[in-house]
């Protein structure tokens, strides 16, 4: 049975985007930390995320020459969505696609119940699963008790107002610091497991 990961960059305030929705505060200047989540993405069997994350990702990996390209379009993927086998319409391909972006077409298409979809998925061999998101579908993901393990990259930015990610615990999660590591333009990665 693989672990299910979720995998979320989130400001020092707790926030994984702002109100609209948007994270380009993720990286800022720190490419050791960039390094870091490149070579973590490498270890996963499996990228799983939302609809509206797939359809964002799907027209921007393809074509992307950014590091995060590589991994985000050779692994296969899983789209959580209850447009079912038609949100696969959306993607497109062309000439520029890089190596793997087909990939994105040819994705799972999970519609059923998101703890039978993630229990099937789970019990599969290989690698680690890594949940990407977005917020609704990371929420759901921790509201319902699916994930083994976060992995947290924490900017050095507060936004003081944005979509938490823990919002939606019926209860206080206790987790356990498996791991830290500090990059020198000030993020963190701070990994959990559920205590």
């Amino acid at each position: 049975m693989r672990a299910l990961i979720l995998k979320m960059s989130m400001s020092l305030d707790g926030f994984v985007s702002d109100l609209e929705g948007r994270n380009t505060w993720m990286f800022g200047a720190d490419p050791e930390a960039k390094a870091w989540s490149v070579d973590y993405l490498w270890n996963a069997g499996l990228h799983i995320m939302g609809g509206r994350s797939f359809q964002d990702m799907a027209a921007w990996w393809p074509i992307s020459t950014d590091p995060f390209a590589a991994p985000m379009n050779q692994i296969p993927k899983a789209v959580f969505s209850r447009q079912g086998p038609a949100i696969l319409e959306t993607v497109k391909t062309t000439a520029a696609t890089q190596p793997g972006g087909e990939s994105w077409a040819q994705a799972h298409v999970a519609s059923g119940d998101l703890s039978a979809e993630i229990a099937r998925l789970k019990a599969q061999e290989g690698k680690p699963i890594i949940a990407h998101g977005g917020v609704r579908f990371a929420r759901s993901l921790v509201a319902q008790g699916l994930v083994d393990q976060f992995t947290l990259l924490v900017a050095p930015v507060a936004l003081g107002q944005g979509l938490p990610l823990f919002s939606d615990l019926a209860a206080p999660l206790s987790l356990k610091l498996i791991s830290a590591k500090a990059f020198p333009g000030g993020a963190m990665a701070q990994i959990y497991r559920p205590a």
